[in-house]
């Protein structure tokens, strides 16, 4: 053969042998995700309203905590407009218990947005998509492939996972170099027609099949194609840094009543928990008696003197980066005008009325302790929640 044509046919199979293994990829995923998907209510539609909602609620959320959450919130907003119109307040309660707050933030803020500037429709592109509050790159991606069919690629936790291992990426996937490699194998995978059921089956198949640990490869349609089962890898991938122990924090809480009603205050709207409501309080600082740290507390926090009479209860609970061991006192307001000098407002509330209001995970706890007849100070159990 002469060197022209071999050159020639060596260049062909090395560009054609990535093409069909891709093409064999795609039709194979798809079958599986026809024959496979799991019914969930947001693939019941292509409202991109809709499917944007879902998207921001399964942002590291699982599956089966999302579905009653999106029913209740496509049933209260059941358009742009509708949520637009919302008050904060209300947007937060509904969202209460779900974690991540931020998000019910930014949906709300961009909700206005399209309503005031974009005639509530939302926009059809991927760029567009990400010039709203909260939309990022995998979200604008999964909006545009889902809701209009566009060849925007996706890579969340689930498609991580499953990259990774049928292309045996050895790298820490948290590193930007490492990020981007993903995406742009994402990007190959996409073709020319059904790329939200394509990126749905990745999704599908990391949440299914390809778990973090024991995946099951024997049912997963791409084990023939997959290089670290090859290998013998399939469990030792996404590679990840050791994690370091979360700090953990000791927090007093004042649970302060005057006549027959307790206090509450509103976290900042731009911190952690953004907006909610809470018992104040806050952490010890280095040796002081939680009592003490409950008094410097609240007088820093609402500018009021209380009288710590006894614990009420213990709670543990774990945030994303660190956790809590919240130190629960019963108290008596005894002087001082209430002021926000930490917080954006605060009410005295009657016990009945406490779950009108949006809390954390961890005040909820509270709550219930409250409203039990048995006050007996007791360890709770430990909860972990998505802040923010």
């Amino acid at each position: 053969m002469p060197l022209t044509s071999l050159v020639c046919s060596i260049t062909t199979s090395l560009t054609m042998g990535p093409a069909r293994s891709t093409n064999t990829m795609r039709r194979r995923l798809l079958t599986w995700f026809e024959q496979n998907a799991r019914d969930l209510p947001w693939r019941r539609t292509r409202d991109p309203y809709a499917i944007w909602i879902s998207e921001v609620m399964l942002q590291q959320t699982q599956v089966e905590t999302v579905k009653p959450y999106y029913r209740d919130f496509i049933r209260r907003f059941p358009t742009t407009r509708h949520l637009a119109r919302a008050r904060l307040d209300t947007v937060l309660k509904l969202w209460e218990g779900l974690g991540y707050y931020r998000r019910a933030h930014h949906l709300h803020q961009a909700a206005r947005i399209i309503v005031r500037d974009l005639h509530g429709v939302l926009p059809r592109t991927r760029q567009g998509l990400m010039a709203l509050p909260g939309v990022g790159r995998y979200t604008a991606g999964a909006i545009a492939s889902i809701a209009w069919d566009q060849a925007e690629p996706v890579v969340d936790g689930n498609v991580t996972r499953v990259l990774c291992r049928v292309f045996v990426v050895q790298d820490d996937p948290r590193q930007r170099s490492t990020r981007e490699r993903l995406w742009s194998i994402a990007t190959d995978l996409i073709g020319a027609g059904r790329a939200g059921d394509l990126n749905q089956a990745l999704m599908e198949l990391g949440a299914t099949l390809c778990l973090p640990r024991r995946p099951r490869c024997p049912e997963c349609p791409l084990r023939a194609l997959c290089k670290a089962r090859g290998r013998g890898l399939q469990e030792e991938l996404p590679m990840h840094a050791r994690r370091r122990p979360l700090p953990c924090h000791t927090v007093a809480i004042g649970v302060i009543f005057k006549g027959g009603e307790v206090l509450i205050d509103k976290r900042r709207p731009d911190g952690l928990l953004g907006g909610l409501w809470e018992f104040p309080g806050g952490k010890r600082q280095g040796r002081e008696s939680l009592e003490a740290t409950l008094r410097r507390e609240i007088r820093e926090e609402l500018g009021i003197r209380i009288k710590v009479r006894h614990p009420l209860m213990r709670v543990h609970h774990a945030y994303t980066h660190f956790r809590v061991r919240l130190h629960v006192f019963e108290c008596d307001y005894v002087g001082g005008r209430p002021r926000c000098r930490a917080c954006t407002a605060f009410r005295w509330v009657r016990p009945g009325q406490l779950r009108r209001y949006a809390f954390p995970v961890a005040n909820q706890k509270i709550i219930a302790a409250i409203e039990s007849q048995d006050r007996v100070p007791r360890e709770r159990g430990v909860g972990t929640e998505s802040p923010g």
